[in-house]
């Protein structure tokens, strides 16, 4: 009796050890299909690019930065999605300590492991990134490259310099500076390079903005490209807001049909700012009102002789596709609202209440 029982128990043990290695195996794969599948999930990640257009970032690597203060600014830099995954490359590759200070020129459509690479050979980029805002004008353009190379010097060029390479120079006076053509735009100039090479991809940058769609539009309407550039620098430099942009230019282009000057303050800034003591101006006084200058649109009628600025694209599709209201005035108050008004006396009394 007790040997029945005796093999009963022991055919019970072994088939819950058999259960017991079953359970086991089963864990034993499924934690390798995970650890595998997590592998392979991370090593997509690392090699993968996180975006499929190239679009190229500066990106600086400071000395004593290390691998994971490097991560972070990637993923802020938009160039990776994730930190971890290029903590993990480096880590496992064992280059963390190898990454180099310095400035790259990386890719949105580099991989983690492109970028990682790049950074750890030292591979230094041989341009410069420099970004210039809407409505800078030539000066301050000039300034900022000269900061970058003390060569690049473009204040002698003028339109008739290139007038034979591109044909939306066609109507501007050959005279004229490159004020207005310049489009603002973050850059990727050669270190090597100079002020000629700097000044084509700026012109070409701009030529390719202004498409055939907006060239045709502006034949339409009987204007030159020359006014509308001249016309959107005002604008640039007066109102903020895609919006607000349309309307003044409508006001513009009303003022400029009705005969009356178009008294815009910019260009009386323009001319103390860029013309007389090339020194930053806003502050705008009665006796400036009266400064004998052709880009004084108080004290001539018209547009000024050219630009005053390099205007942003907002602001030239604004000057082509103007707003008609019944405004004749505006003015912009010290948050940057801007006020319009249909008579001069609405525009006194809009100036009493929020400029006084």
């Amino acid at each position: 009796m007790n040997s029945v029982k005796d093999a009963l128990i022991r055919e019970i043990l072994e088939h819950k050890l058999i259960v017991l290695v079953l359970v086991l195996v089963v864990l034993l794969l499924a934690t390798m299909f995970v650890f595998g599948f997590a592998l392979s999930y991370i090593h997509s990640q690392v090699n993968t690019p996180l975006a499929r257009e190239c679009e190229d970032v500066k990106f600086t690597v400071q000395e004593g930065e290390g691998a994971k203060q490097i991560a972070q600014n990637l993923e802020e830099a938009g160039l990776i999605h994730d930190d971890f995954y290029f903590m993990y490359y480096v880590s496992i590759v064992g280059t963390s300590k190898n990454l180099q200070a310095g400035d790259y020129i990386l890719a949105s459509c580099m991989s983690i492991q492109e970028i990682a690479d790049t950074i750890i050979q030292g591979k230094e980029s041989n341009e410069v990134a420099l970004t210039f805002p809407e409505g800078f004008g030539l000066k301050e353009i000039e300034d900022r490259l000269k900061e970058a190379n003390s060569e690049w010097q473009m204040a002698n060029s003028t339109v008739g310099d290139h007038k034979a390479h591109y044909a939306f120079f066609r109507d501007a006076p050959a005279g004229a500076s490159l004020e207005g053509y310049l489009f603002p735009d973050t850059y990727f100039f050669d270190k090597d390079g100079n002020a000629k090479d700097v000044i084509q991809k700026m012109l070409e940058n701009f030529d390719s903005k202004l498409t055939g769609d907006l060239r045709n539009e502006i034949e339409r309407q009987g204007k030159t490209i020359f006014e509308i550039i001249t016309a959107a620098s005002l604008i640039e430099k007066e109102v903020r807001g895609s919006q607000d942009k349309k309307i003044v230019s409508g006001i513009i282009w009303k003022r400029l049909e009705l005969g009356m000057p178009l008294q815009i303050d910019a260009t009386v800034t323009y001319i103390k700012s860029s013309i007389i003591n090339h020194q930053p101006s806003t502050k705008i006084t009665f006796q400036d009102l009266e400064i004998d200058s052709p880009y004084n649109t108080y004290k001539y009628k018209g547009l000024p002789p050219g630009p005053i600025s390099n205007p942003g694209f907002e602001s030239i599709r604004a000057a082509i596709y103007a707003q008609e209201t019944d405004y004749l005035y505006y003015l912009s108050k010290p948050d940057g609202e801007t006020v319009f008004s249909k008579t001069l006396s609405e525009h006194n009394q809009a100036k009493f209440k929020y400029l006084k």
